[in-house]
């Protein structure tokens, strides 16, 4: 044991990254390192990097630069999606003293024998194919919700991403070990749950270690429904054809699932949709939120889009457009299509120039504030609840209804982690939305 030594983290990426994060942070915690905060002096840094974009590739040198500048002699430590796709490109940048791939993260009290710096950083990185075992983890954010890892990996074959390269296959957590996950989270006063993983609908595979599934992603949503203490659970992003009409049924009379779906499109053009290699339609995609709308008129549903992808002409993006103004949405996530090494679409026909790629993002940003205010609108003059979160942001306090709207109001930290009803009254000048109390806290 390291007695007295102070370690750092940096999440870069995904909720599944905060997740792990947390998780390798409670090893080191006991094994007698002291948790800082990372723009604090520490003994160790530990930067769990993301290679989803190009874009987080290229922070992590700043985020090295950062932790040195805290402390030159500090141990740094690379884990993460990058760490295992690109090691050696890792080991290489200055200040940098280890590298763990995807097996290895979670090991990491095994590596660090000795913090003295390294003029190379140090590589222990499996071959992708061994990363065939499970470690189940979950984070604690702000004190009032948890991000709970189900499943990790992916057997999907999308020609753009990375991800199965470095994750590797999918598999779960076993749902016993799921539930004493949550059963932990609601102890500890925790008000919600968000469900992570890389493709959390494929839940139950590798479950036992094997490819057949023990239980099902709606397994999991009805076991999880009935632990005690839990108030909100939120479905993260979820494939359009993994999300079960079942599911959605049961979301809608649930006592715990919130009316809230992030679910990827990626493209509203067929054509690009299979020379994406997705498993859906955009037939069956409108039926979903249609499904969903039928049910809870209420629920908010984000869109993960893709634009610039190889092929993606004017006539075909203008599909895309088209579509999502159409659909009954709430928001989108944008991504600007970046090339991938090792991917397929690197190879693909048709390459869309960085002009035209940042006109078509900027296109769909700007239809995405348009699809949430939208939203917001039609939630007002509505009673819903609150969950208040714990950071005071200029004199403010934020929160999130349960179809996830979110509200403002002035700072009070006696309102951090609970629950209130309100009738959401006005969209103020930031685009979030002022409230009536239903019932006025008594310290208000």
């Amino acid at each position: 044991m390291m007695i007295d030594k102070k370690v750092a983290f940096y999440t870069l990426g995904c909720k599944l990254n905060f997740s792990e994060t947390s998780t390798i942070a409670r090893d080191f915690q006991n094994d007698g390192f002291e948790r800082v905060e990372f723009e604090e002096a520490a003994d160790i840094y530990v930067i769990n990097t993301c290679s989803v974009t190009d874009n987080a590739d290229k922070r992590f040198k700043s985020i090295v630069k950062s932790a040195l500048n805290k402390n030159n002699d500090a141990f740094l430590i690379a884990i993460g999606c990058y760490a295992q796709l690109k090691p050696e490109e890792l080991a290489n940048i200055d200040g940098v003293d280890m590298v763990l791939g995807a097996t290895e993260k979670f090991k990491v009290m095994d590596y660090i024998h000795d913090l003295s710096k390294n003029e190379i950083g140090e590589i222990h990185s499996c071959e992708i194919d061994e990363a065939d075992f499970y470690v189940g983890s979950y984070a604690i954010g702000d004190r009032t919700r948890a991000f709970l890892k189900v499943q990790d990996g992916c057997d999907y074959k999308c020609t753009y991403c990375t991800i199965p390269l470095a994750r590797g296959i999918s598999r779960s957590d076993t749902l016993d070990n799921v539930l004493n996950n949550a059963k932990e989270i609601s102890q500890k006063g925790i008000k919600e749950i968000v469900l992570t993983g890389v493709n959390i609908g494929d839940y139950g595979k590798g479950e036992l270690g094997n490819k057949n599934h023990e239980h099902t992603f709606f397994d999991l949503v009805k076991a999880l429904d009935k632990v005690e203490g839990i108030h909100r659970i939120r479905i993260s992003s979820i494939e359009p054809n993994l999300l079960k009409n079942e599911t959605i049924e049961f979301v809608a009379d649930s006592k715990c699932f919130v009316p809230h779906f992030h679910i990827p499109l990626q493209s509203g053009s067929d054509q690009l949709l299979k020379s994406m290699k997705r498993r859906y339609q955009i037939d069956l995609y409108s039926e979903r939120v249609k499904k969903i709308k039928e049910l809870m008129p209420h629920a908010c549903i984000g869109v993960d889009v893709i634009v610039g992808f190889p092929g993606e002409t004017d006539e075909l993006f203008l599909q895309t457009y088209n579509l999502l103004s159409a659909l009954d949405i709430s928001y989108l996530h944008v991504f600007t299509y970046s090339e991938r090494p090792n991917t397929e679409a690197v190879e693909l026909e048709g390459v869309v120039s960085g002009q035209v790629r940042s006109k078509r993002s900027k296109m769909l940003r700007g239809l995405s504030v348009k699809k949430r205010r939208s939203f917001y609108e039609s939630q007002l003059d509505k009673t819903l609840t609150v969950l208040f979160e714990g950071e005071n942001k200029k004199g403010f306090i934020h929160g999130f209804t349960e179809n996830y709207v979110k509200i403002k109001a002035p700072w009070n930290p006696e309102l951090v982690n609970t629950l209130h009803e309100v009738r959401l009254r006005e969209i103020d000048e930031d685009g979030l939305v002022r409230f009536d109390w239903i019932n006025q806290p008594v310290y208000i």
